[in-house]
């Protein structure tokens, strides 16, 4: 028995279907998305300026006043700024009375 295989792109996601010359049986096989690895914030080593803002209690905006004046350092990935954790929890440990914005 030969097995014929069909890639079928038209529909958005690839599949492969196997016909069988002996009989209408199909197979299908459907490619699946690829996921995203889900880790705990406190399990990251960097953290995104909307999840450092939330977990600092701030809006994105006081964030981004922080990191503009150097107050707390930054890591650049591509385009993405990313903040260390480490660096968070050395920020949150501290009293900090002056203002963000001067």
């Amino acid at each position: 028995m030969a097995a014929e295989h069909v890639i079928d792109f038209d529909r958005g996601i690839g599949k492969s279907l196997i016909r069988e010359d002996a009989g209408s049986q199909f197979e299908v096989h459907r490619r699946k998305p690829p996921q995203r690895a889900t880790v705990a914030t406190e399990d990251k080593l960097l953290v995104s300026r909307e999840e450092a803002a939330q977990l600092l209690s701030i809006s994105q905006r006081a964030l981004d006043y922080l990191v503009a004046s150097k107050r707390l350092p930054t890591r650049r990935i591509g385009g993405r700024v990313l903040i260390p954790m480490a660096d968070l929890r050395k920020y949150a440990r501290c009293d900090h009375p002056e203002r963000i914005v001067s």
